[in-house]
């Protein structure tokens, strides 16, 4: 028996209006070729992470009609256990790793919230904070593997439409592969914040002292949004 096909639009578990939102990017030649090569990597052996029904984990917390914020984040966690389909997330009893220590030392920094011992930011996403990376997969121990599979196309399409259907949403970039997608911002409509990212290569040369926790609720209050309850 073929083994079940680790995304398929029938399966995909994601928020309703989500699925309504992207339905017709599950139809495009690209999603088929993406969903194809995911299964013949599965068929292989390969360890995938996160596990198929955690990959649109973001989809599920922070339906499109909730959105007010949005992190992105470049590929899921390589190693075991740690990726659950939210940007920069581990989950609970899993040790955070360097980049998300970095973003909880700013937040205490910019806030004066203690760091905490779990790096589960489940309780962000269900405020509305879209936890997106651009790719949804990638192999055991081998970060960036399934780069140009598909993925970026999809959350690409992702950025874009909430882009067009909503208004006042922030938008925080941190890194030069984040920035990039900036070009699918439409910036009259929308606030972005950029940054170095937090990894500790890079996390002193402007992560450190960005306060973009304290400027995104300001500027969800600007925009009569309640303000996310970073320590939550």
């Amino acid at each position: 028996m073929e083994p079940t096909p680790p995304v398929s639009e029938n399966n995909i578990r994601m928020e309703p209006g989500w699925k309504a939102l992207l339905s017709e990017e599950f139809r495009q030649p690209y999603f088929a070729a993406l969903r194809q090569f995911l299964l013949e990597e599965k068929q292989k052996g390969k360890i995938i992470y996160p596990p198929g029904p955690q990959m649109f984990h973001a989809f599920q917390l922070t339906p499109p009609d909730q959105v007010k914020v949005v992190i992105l984040g470049q590929d899921p966690y390589h190693g075991p256990g740690q990726a659950m389909g939210l940007c920069f997330s581990v989950p609970d009893g899993v040790k955070p790793p360097p980049s998300l220590v970095n973003i909880l030392v700013e937040l205490k920094n910019d806030l004066g919230i203690p760091p905490r011992s779990s790096g589960n930011l489940e309780g962000w996403a269900r405020q509305g904070v879209l936890l997106l990376n651009a790719l949804l997969s990638v192999e055991a121990n081998q970060p960036a593997s399934h780069h140009g599979k598909g993925w970026e196309t999809f959350t690409d399409a992702v950025i874009r439409k909430i882009s067009a259907y909503k208004k006042g949403i922030v938008f925080l970039l941190w890194g030069n592969y984040a920035i990039s997608k900036r070009a699918l911002i439409d910036e009259h409509k929308h606030h972005v914040l950029t940054a170095a990212h937090p990894s500790p290569f890079s996390v002193y040369r402007g992560f450190y002292g960005c306060k973009h926790f304290s400027q995104t609720n300001e500027l969800l209050r600007l925009e009569g949004q309640l303000p996310i309850d970073w320590s939550a």
